[in-house]
C-alpha cells in the first residue's frame, strides 16, 4: 500500500542512543514530521506519578491512559509536543524519575497495545520519522525504511549526562550508566515486544560516529529507498 504522505522511517535502538535528536534532524532534512514514542510512555508515567497511580497495575494504567485527552500540538520544529488534558508537557518528561518510571510501564502488555494503536494511527499515512524500541519490529513492521541505531552504554551515559546538565538538571554518570545497563537488559529481555533489530533494518553504530554523519547516513538510505520505490 502506497502511503499518501510518503514513507515511514522507523528508528529503533536502546535507551540514550540519540534516536530523538537524530530523528528530528532527519525529519527536518527530508521534510517529514517526527514522532518520539518514548515521549508517550513518559507522559503516561508522569501522569501516573502525579496522581499516585500504581506503576505495576497494567489495567489501571490503561484505564488512566484511556481517560486522558491526548493531543499532539505542533512544536517549534518537525516534532509535535505531547499534551495531556490540555497541559503541554516539556521539562517534566526529562526528569529522571519519569524516565525510570516509563521503563517500568513500557514492559506491560496492555500499555504497549494502547500505545501501539496510537502510534500506528499517527504514522499510517507516512511522511513520518518515528523512533522507539519496537517501531520496525512491532508498530510498523511494514515500514519502508528501518534503522537500528546503537552505541556503547558508556557513550550513551556520557550523552545523557550532557543532556541533563544542559537543562540545568543534576546528573550522576555512574548512576546513569547503571540505569542504562539495566534498561538494556530489561528492554531486550521483556516478554512483550522486546528490543530487537527488526528484519531488514540497517544497523548503525554511533559510538564514535559524529551525529551529523549518522543523520547523513539515514538521509542517504531514505533517498535510496525512495528511488527504489519510484
Amino acid at each position: 500500500m502506497k502511503r499518501p504522505k510518503g514513507i515511514v522511517i522507523a528508528i529503533d535502538g536502546p535507551a540514550g542512543v540519540g534516536k530523538s535528536t537524530v530523528g528530528k534532524l532527519v525529519a527536518a532534512k527530508v521534510g517529514y514530521s517526527f514522532v518520539s514514542t518514548g515521549k508517550m510512555y513518559r507522559a503516561l508515567a508522569w501522569k501516573a506519578l502525579e496522581t499516585g497511580g500504581d506503576l505495576e497495575n497494567d489495567a489501571a494504567l490503561v484505564a488512566l491512559a484511556r481517560g486522558l485527552k491526548w493531543e499532539f500540538p505542533k512544536g517549534a520544529g518537525p516534532e509535535a509536543d505531547v499534551s495531556l488534558d490540555g497541559r503541554r508537557l516539556d521539562r517534566e518528561l526529562s526528569e529522571e524519575r519519569v524516565s525510570k518510571a516509563s521503563s517500568g510501564i513500557a514492559r506491560l502488555a496492555g500499555v504497549r497495545l494502547f500505545m501501539k494503536d496510537m502510534q500506528r494511527q499517527a504514522g499510517l499515512d507516512g511522511g513520518v520519522v518515528m523512533e522507539g524500541r519496537d517501531i520496525g519490529s512491532n508498530v510498523f513492521p511494514d515500514a519502508e525504511l528501518k534503522v537500528y541505531l546503537d552505541a556503547s552504554p558508556q557513550a550513551r551515559a556520557e550523552r545523557r549526562v550532557a543532556q541533563l546538565k544542559s537543562l540545568g538538571m543534576p546528573a550522576d554518570y555512574d548512576e546513569i550508566l547503571d540505569f542504562i545497563i539495566k534498561r538494556d537488559a530489561q528492554d531486550s529481555g521483556r516478554k512483550n515486544n522486546p528490543l530487537v533489530k527488526a528484519p531488514g533494518a540497517h544497523y548503525i553504530d554511533s559510538t564514535v560516529m559524529p551525529r551529523e554523519k549518522v543523520v547523513e547516513s539515514i538521509v542517504e538510505l531514505f533517498e535510496r529507498s525512495r528511488a527504489d520505490k519510484a
